[in-house]
């Protein structure tokens, strides 16, 4: 397995202190398939500022996240989950809202946790990510070329239908 560091500077510089035990995120390779693991993207600029409100921060934090997937190649539609850690209930919405106004139409995984405390006072919300892409190309009928993850999806569709065939009818 392959593995690659991604700390690019179109993301906040990582403090020194934390080089040795810290990557802003982290690819695997194992074959044609590619995983991007992202550390908790809190709404740190990458100048180093901080916005006041939530709602900039989780811009911020989901600005981080799509530098990170383009840095490895990816982009948000290879998104498989998502784990959003909030300060206060009463910014739930506003991050509903944030996601689907920026990422429409992404629908990975997401679990949203309510937490006490961040890393620091003043972060609002951290955004932790994992994408996976196939570069695989595989043939299929009338050789037309399909990825790895839609010769899947034909796949698991087919075998979804065969098992509804084959269900009896009574016990």
């Amino acid at each position: 397995m392959q593995v690659q560091i991604h700390n690019p500077s179109t993301v906040w510089a990582v403090p020194p202190q934390f080089g040795a035990i810290y990557s802003h995120a982290v690819q695997t390779a194992a074959g044609p398939l590619r995983q991007l693991h992202v550390s908790g993207q809190v709404g740190v600029a990458p100048d180093g500022s901080v916005p006041p409100d939530f709602a900039g921060q989780c811009a911020a934090a989901m600005a981080n996240v799509e530098a990170l997937l383009a840095d490895a190649g990816m982009g948000t539609a290879d998104l498989v989950r998502l784990t959003c850690y909030v300060l206060r209930r009463e910014d739930l919405p506003a991050l509903v809202q944030a996601r689907a106004g920026r990422w429409p139409g992404v629908r990975p995984a997401v679990t949203v946790l309510l937490v006490a405390g961040l890393v620091r006072p003043e972060f609002l919300v951290e955004i932790e990510a994992l994408a996976q892409r196939s570069s695989r190309r595989v043939e299929s009928a009338g050789n037309k070329k399909r990825t790895s993850d839609e010769a899947r999806a034909v796949y698991l569709m087919r075998e979804s239908l065969r098992r509804r065939l084959e269900w009896p009818t009574s016990p």
